[in-house]
């Protein structure tokens, strides 16, 4: 008897364990159901951004279908909550509609024109929980809106303008940091950047690219990509720091690509150009052998991080006049937006949201201003003392030579010698060239140097092949009797 019941116990155990993790399965299952709580779109020239928040992780499956075009998202173990409808559209969504298909729940984006989507989930963060980001991109992937090209100012014989990528950090569903009274980073950006844009429209010789123009999304690669796309001399990033618990930290500071970030996007650059052909400051990277493409790369990426680091310069030199710097010099890091391979970047932190102090100036339109037109000094004298051939600067630039050059021709000897102290003695003193004509002149000087940090004067004329001895001659005001020369002067090279 002991010997039967034993097997119906087991028997009758391991049904019950079944029963019970048939049931443990199910409340799993229920239990594991997310929940829509909201949609979001935001609608940009080039892409289109489509944000599901959940309560929970999704497992989901898109697909798209044409005549017309759509997009349709189905979510296995997706529900909708209360208040989550049919949506009107923006950018390239035309309407979304939703309901339930084979126990899933289904979303279509009726689509204006046919799309390139690209999905995937996001991990809660800051005030943000589980999302499902769609994003709709254009099939051409080219960009929205080109207001001007050098190359048509080159064509008929005109210096070209010098051009300004401008970035506001952030927007649509990335609102970046936020103030203590509310205020949001991705405003405050788009602000200062159209501040900065009209600036440097308003100039002469400079045209500005907005990389965003309105409250959406822009992907960080696409945005120095935008760069590149219109042959920008420049890019520069806005945005306003942040840190804990709303600290009392201040200032600006400016930042570009560091030297690990820079070995790190050149593999990456490296092995791109060896399955698709891409251009390098010019130059094609895909008929070139792998350590030929990989030296160009390094020379032009250097010559970038060279050129943002005294931008970069100018530009924190400029913000440290209006308000005191959180870091007295340009920082480096990995910042993906600073990763443009020939185009010179720097990321400009105007100052700090999360201080009340800090949220006041940037939610006044007139510090806002105050801010734009500091970035817009620095960047129009970098571009004034290094400008790149064939600008409206370098033409500027050939006749301040011809005038420093021939400014006083009636200058004596006598001239050359003024006191120390003396008005006169520090404007630049030209030596056997005060009386020659501009034909005779445009031999003599070939460039004008702005001094850097860590710069010698023998490193000088090695760099553009002059004698110390003509060197000190043409600059015998601002050199030192041991040779020293400071930080930010500018000395004309000689052409020989």
């Amino acid at each position: 008897m002991r010997g039967t019941t034993r097997p119906l116990l087991l028997v009758f155990a391991f049904f019950c364990g079944a029963v019970a993790c048939a049931a443990g399965v199910q409340a799993a299952s229920a239990k594991a159901s997310s929940t829509v709580k909201a949609v979001r779109i935001w609608g940009g020239p080039d892409s289109t951004r489509v944000i599901f928040e959940l309560t929970a992780p999704v497992d989901y499956s898109l697909f798209q279908l044409s005549k017309p075009d759509r997009v349709v998202i189905d979510l296995d173990n997706g529900v909708f909550g209360k208040g989550v409808g049919a949506k009107p559209g923006k950018g390239a969504v035309r309407d979304m509609r939703i309901g339930r298909f084979q126990g899933k729940a289904r979303i279509v984006l009726d689509l204006d024109k046919n799309a390139h989507p690209k999905s995937f989930l996001l991990n809660p963060t800051a005030q943000y929980g589980y999302r499902l980001v769609v994003d709709l991109g254009t099939p051409d992937n080219q960009p929205s809106q080109i207001v001007k090209t050098i190359d048509s100012d080159i064509a008929h014989g005109k210096p070209r303008p010098v051009v300004i990528a401008v970035d506001a950090g952030h927007g649509g569903d990335d609102s970046g940091a936020t103030g203590p009274g509310g205020l949001k980073e991705k405003t405050v950006t788009l602000a200062i950047a159209k501040d900065l844009a009209r600036l440097i429209d308003a100039q002469p010789g400079m045209h500005a690219v907005l990389t965003r123009t309105g409250d959406y999304y822009v992907p960080l690669e696409k945005r120095f990509e935008i760069a590149r796309e219109h042959k920008a001399d420049l890019f520069v990033s806005i945005h306003a720091n942040s840190c804990p618990d709303y600290c009392d930290a201040r200032g600006g500071s400016v930042w570009v690509l560091d030297t690990h970030g820079k070995q790190s996007e050149a593999a990456r650059w490296l092995a791109k150009s060896e399955n698709a052909s891409d251009l390098i400051g010019g130059v094609s990277l895909d008929n070139k052998s792998h350590t030929l493409a990989s030296v160009l790369l390094d020379l032009s990426q250097g010559a970038s991080m060279h050129a943002a680091h005294e931008v970069g310069g100018d530009v924190l030199a400029a913000l440290g006049g209006i308000e005191p710097l959180y870091r007295n010099t340009v920082q480096g890091a990995n910042f993906v937006v600073l990763r443009s391979p020939d185009v010179p970047s720097i990321l400009v932190e105007t100052t700090f949201i999360s201080n009340p102090q800090g949220e006041r100036r940037l939610n006044s339109a007139r510090d806002r201003e105050q801010l734009a037109q500091a970035i817009f000094d620095g960047v129009k004298q970098y571009f004034e003392t290094t400008p790149p051939p064939g600008t409206w600067f370098a033409v500027q630039r050939n006749k301040r030579l011809y005038q420093v050059a021939s400014a006083d021709e009636k200058g004596t000897a006598g001239d050359r010698v003024a006191p120390a102290g003396s008005a006169r003695s520090q404007a630049p003193v030209i030596v056997a060239a005060a009386r020659k004509k501009p034909s005779i002149i445009a031999d003599t000087y070939q460039d004008m140097h702005k001094v850097t940090r860590g710069e010698t004067l023998s490193g000088i004329a090695r760099q553009y092949g002059v004698s110390m001895s003509a060197l000190r001659s043409v600059n015998a005001s601002k050199i030192e009797a041991g040779g020293g020369i400071q930080v930010g002067q500018v000395l004309m090279i000689p052409s020989s």
